[in-house]
């Protein structure tokens, strides 16, 4: 019997930057008010919320702006 994975989904790193920039974006023009931002950049999007909000995490790390290990990675 064949071994059964769960499907994970890659999105390019070209959506994932454009994606974490509508976030930053957009919290931005909502006066730092990030409530429901995530959610409706993913639905636009058609992406994952849960992984959108951890690109946005990470860039946050990367950034400096919270505590974490950075990576290399670009968004």
């Amino acid at each position: 019997m064949p071994e059964k994975h769960p499907s994970t989904k890659r999105y390019p790193t070209e959506l994932k930057a454009r994606a974490v920039r509508m976030v930053q974006e957009t919290i931005e023009q909502n006066n730092g008010e990030q409530f429901g931002v995530v959610s409706r950049v993913a639905r636009r999007l058609g992406i994952g919320e849960e992984s959108l909000r951890a690109w946005v995490k990470q860039a946050q790390v990367d950034g400096g702006q919270r505590p974490g290990v950075s990576t290399t990675r670009e968004y």
